[in-house]
């Protein structure tokens, strides 16, 4: 096969940075590291072919500088930018200066990321094309007048929503009028630290919704196609903690169905390149345009393994101008595909990042058991950045062993050192509404209200005896106290769901 590019310069870190540089080896391109200096000592870095220091540890400094990620990109000889996602994949001004630069931006044309990026201009790309999408505006709300006058309209309760927002920033639900105005200033204040915009628009709030989208590839030569369906209902604070390919809520009908109106939208606007189009489905199954993310997603490795198409070569493949060299009819799924995203987060204290250094990993395998991960044993987890440290995924034959492969493999992960998000997971995998398929957006609320942890003194005990084997380790001692007879911190790790040890 021929090589698209000499070499790639990934303008990212931890696990998707890993992805791509994979990829890249595999297509025998030179892949090119940037850095702050908390990633001095990152998976990312060790593993490119080269590596170059960007600034300090806050992203504005580093991973969001355009000029600086240019000037090293050029630096290098790199011929093609890859963002990743997250940072600058999504911001059309860093695809221009890509393409200024003379450096291809793997990802799709400015124009397009300037047009799906706003919620309100998506919306009416939507409607114009035809495809369905939540009743609201297709404008940002000028003032709390008319806002209140299309609440009315529409009927509480109603969800206001950053136009250039994305992860849950800008969001408020408001279920009543006297809620609206509040409301509004939060969310506009919160819009505009986040992303510089503070104008919001408003729709409909749908109770219990499905969060399901639709992944597309588009080449420059006119081909557009889906490659299914993913299942991303399980969220907290509109962050995406499980998902799974393909959705067993959809048949075959739905899924032509969604997937013509993702073709249909992402084809009026001159899209290229890989991008997923999310719809909301409600309980009668009718889905609703929701947004378009133009880049990969977190969840791109479960479309992979039902699919068998590496979506980070084939954004390179068509960033080099090549032609997909297949149709929607060449697209097969087969079997079933589970992504748990590990996060670095303490979930019983609300999420909050757990950074520090990992002091114990182990990490799962066995057959059809994926882990994207960015971290190894003895890396300190920043604080700067987003928490995700790694993403299990698993295949089955069907949605049966799907779950219980994920099981096995969530019951081998540990990491000593931080706390993680596997726990939620090894609940979450086994709860009887997940393997009934009943699942909404507010399915984690659910089980964590009812259900809540209480494994402080567990992980206390964990830490305590960690820190002590690490003390150990460092002192240069090959043997314990006679003290030391007490369960292992590995031990300790290996109890699932919320109990706190006895």
């Amino acid at each position: 096969m021929k090589t698209p590019f000499r070499k790639i310069l990934i303008a990212n870190r931890g696990e998707i940075a890993v992805r791509v540089i994979r990829a890249c080896r595999e297509l025998g391109i030179t892949s090119v590291a940037v850095f702050s200096e908390a990633d001095r000592e990152a998976l990312h870095v060790l593993m490119a072919d080269e590596a170059y220091l960007l600034g300090p540890p806050p992203a504005a400094e580093s991973y969001l500088a355009i000029e600086k990620i240019i000037r090293t990109a050029k630096a290098s000889g790199a011929e093609a930018v890859h963002p990743g996602y997250g940072f600058l994949a999504e911001n059309a001004g860093f695809a221009e200066a890509c393409l200024q630069a003379g450096l291809v931006f793997i990802g799709p044309p400015p124009q397009a990321i300037r047009t799906m990026g706003d919620k309100t201009a998506a919306r009416r790309a939507a409607l114009a094309m035809k495809v369905p999408t939540v009743p609201g505006t297709s404008e940002p709300v000028g003032s709390d007048a008319e806002a209140a006058r299309v609440a009315r309209e529409i009927g509480y309760p109603v969800m206001l929503k950053a136009a250039m927002g994305g992860g849950g920033k800008g969001m408020r639900l408001v279920r009543a009028e006297g809620e609206l105005a509040g409301a509004l200033r939060m969310a506009r204040s919160e819009a505009g630290s986040a992303f510089g915009d503070s104008a919001v628009y408003l729709e409909k709030y749908l109770e219990e919704p499905r969060h399901i989208e639709v992944q597309v590839l588009a080449d420059s030569h006119g081909t557009t196609i889906h490659l299914g369906e993913r299942e991303c209902s399980i969220q907290r604070r509109h962050q995406k903690l499980v998902e799974e390919c393909p959705s067993p809520l959809v048949d075959d009908a739905m899924r032509k169905r969604m997937g013509e109106a993702a073709c249909r939208l992402v084809a009026s606007v001159g899209y290229v390149n890989a991008g997923t189009v999310e719809f909301l489905v409600d309980r009668q199954k009718i889905f609703y345009f929701l947004e378009m993310n133009t880049r990969l997603q977190v969840e791109h490795p479960v479309t992979e393994l039902v699919t068998g198409r590496d979506l980070v070569k084939e954004q390179i493949r068509i960033a080099a101008g090549e032609k997909l060299g297949y149709g929607q009819s060449d697209v097969k799924w087969t079997g079933w595909a589970i992504e748990c995203r590990i996060y670095a987060e303490d979930p019983y204290r609300n999420f909050m990042p757990s950074p520090g250094a990992v002091i114990g990993l182990r990490t799962p395998a066995g057959p059809w058991v994926r882990d994207d991960s960015g971290i190894y044993e003895g890396v300190t987890v920043p604080i700067y950045y987003d928490s995700l440290i790694s993403k299990l995924i698993v295949w089955g034959p069907d949605r049966a062993g799907a779950i219980a492969r994920m099981a096995r493999a969530l019951a081998e992960y540990k990491v000593v050192g931080v706390r993680t998000t596997i726990p939620v997971h090894q609940h979450i995998i086994v709860h009887p509404d997940f393997v009934a398929g009943r699942l909404s957006t507010h399915f984690l609320d659910a089980v964590m209200g009812v259900e809540r942890p209480e494994a402080e003194g567990r992980h206390r005990t964990v830490a305590l005896i960690a820190a002590a084997l690490a003390g150990y380790a460092r002192a240069g001692k090959t043997t314990l106290p006679l003290a030391s007879s007490r369960p292992s911190a590995w031990k300790f790790s290996a109890r699932s769901g919320w109990s706190r040890p006895r």
